[in-house]
């Protein structure tokens, strides 16, 4: 009598009733926030889907069983064909998150039942291609930079201590915005990151001077911000609550066009800078991952990239052909 192996199982029959593209975003959404995902990447993730439904839905397509691999081959296209509102042509990082939406929108749909095929299963991603890291600011222009503060107030001595913070620890913007109380500990020079990038903690060491000014700014500017509240975030915003990142931004760009500084970026510079200054100063590279919550060794690497500035000083240093003090007439290279 033949043996019957176990049955297959069948995603010919959906579990539920599949509904619209756009009807199945939020609880697409709700299951990453379940598994752990970030607020603001699931807002990203809400407003690229959004922008393929309006692509699908101008061609008559609503039902996520009636998306085809050329359909998405075709979005594909256009999303590398599209420029920003600036003119310029869309970043890959930008092509690969409307791309990143789509994939796992509808592993999830075929995971669910919803569709019996997965149209974006061989969707290839963009290319990225290597590109220098963009320039960090040196030790000279930091130092500028805060020396523009106005220490004599509450909001500069917070302000002083946020920007001591970034240079000391390289957090990322976030991470210090949602830094308490309880994240000090001064004894051991440490700050302990709560659920940082991809929801993981983390131990970040603290330099002396940092710890300074932000002692300073608990002892003599801080109270001034609480009003009586019972605020636990470290950097208090003027009305004694929580700072938002926008307002960070704001009072950060300030402190760079008085220094003079035209380098782009402004909470995360420091981030590059700190690393970039570390590794120049003989850091191990191995530490700098930790110290900057990557996951992936590779992540860091971009920070190997030594500043030009950098090679020039060692090229001369120490190349032979070198320049004499004086050269004859005879041996002058030839005009150009």
């Amino acid at each position: 009598m033949r043996q019957r192996g176990p049955r297959p199982k069948s995603y010919e029959v959906l579990a539920a009733p599949s509904g619209s593209l756009t009807a199945l975003q939020e609880p697409f959404l709700e299951s990453l926030r379940n598994r752990g995902f970030a607020e603001l990447t699931l807002r990203s993730r809400r407003r690229l889907l959004k922008a393929f439904c309006a692509f699908a839905t101008e061609r008559g397509v609503e039902r996520p069983e009636d998306v085809s691999e050329p359909m998405l081959e075709r979005y594909q296209g256009l999303i590398a064909r599209s420029h920003t509102e600036a003119g310029q042509p869309l970043a890959y990082s930008t092509q690969a998150g409307h791309l990143s939406a789509l994939k796992l929108f509808f592993k999830w749909l075929r995971k669910n039942r919803y569709i019996s095929e997965n149209p974006a299963l061989e969707l290839a991603m963009p290319r990225r291609g290597r590109r220098l890291p963009r320039p960090t600011l040196t030790v000279t222009e930091v130092e500028a930079l805060l020396a523009q503060v106005d220490i004599q107030t509450p909001l500069g001595l917070r302000d002083r201590a946020i920007l001591e913070v970034f240079y000391s620890t390289a957090i990322r913007r976030g991470e210090l915005l949602r830094l308490c109380l309880v994240h000090l500990d001064f004894e051991r020079g440490m700050v302990f990151v709560e659920e940082g990038k991809g929801k993981k903690d983390r131990y970040v060491p603290i330099g002396e001077r940092a710890i300074l000014w932000v002692r300073k700014y608990l002892d003599d500017g801080r109270p001034h911000l609480c009003s009586g509240n019972e605020a636990q975030e470290l950097f208090l915003s003027r009305d004694g609550g929580p700072m938002g990142a926008s307002y960070l931004n704001e009072r950060l760009k300030r402190y760079y066009t008085a220094a003079g500084l035209t380098k782009k970026g402004c909470c995360h510079l420091f981030r590059h800078s700190t690393a970039t200054l570390m590794l120049e100063g003989g850091a191990d590279i191995r530490f700098i991952q930790q110290m900057l919550g990557h996951s992936e060794l590779s992540s860091t690497q971009v920070y190997t990239h030594v500043s030009a500035q950098k090679l020039k000083e060692v090229h001369t240093r120490t190349h032979p052909a070198k320049a004499e003090p004086h050269i004859s007439e005879a041996s002058q290279p030839p005009s150009l």
